[in-house]
């Protein structure tokens, strides 16, 4: 899906109604924490996700987040058929409004991975450079 196509489709200006329009689903966000958490890169690691995300969204989640350069994909060296998709810079940047969704859901609702709210609450920015650094890392090795 062309970029341009995506920003005509936009209902206003609004960056709350941009953001949700890049982002408007459960699914960008799980792919995104997916990507941010467990370090999933592939189509195959995505649909091992604990959610059963079906196939065709995830591909049309995929090329969405891709057209809105979130993440970006590259061929794999080691089987040229499979793609690997990783977080742009634009993507990370998403890190500290996921950590703040996961901070208020554990807040305000019954959770669970209360290892991962008690990191976050113990120190975010400790938290946030982690996730930065190890996306860096696969970045860097791919």
């Amino acid at each position: 899906m062309p970029r341009q196509k995506l920003l005509a489709k936009r209902r206003s200006g609004c960056p709350l109604n941009a953001s949700i329009e890049m982002l408007g689903d459960r699914w960008s966000l799980l792919i995104i924490r997916d990507m941010m958490l467990r370090g999933s890169r592939t189509f195959k690691e995505f649909l091992g996700a604990y959610e059963k995300i079906a196939t065709n969204i995830l591909a049309d989640r995929l090329r969405r987040l891709e057209a809105y350069d979130i993440i970006r994909a590259r061929p794999d060296p080691s089987d040229g058929r499979k793609m690997i998709y990783l977080l742009t810079p634009k993507g990370l940047d998403l890190a500290p409004v996921l950590t703040e969704m996961v901070l208020w859901a554990a807040a305000h609702e019954q959770t669970e991975n209360e290892a991962l709210v008690r990191e976050m609450r113990k120190d975010k920015q400790a938290f946030l450079d982690g996730v930065r650094k190890q996306c860096a890392s696969r970045l860097a090795s791919s």
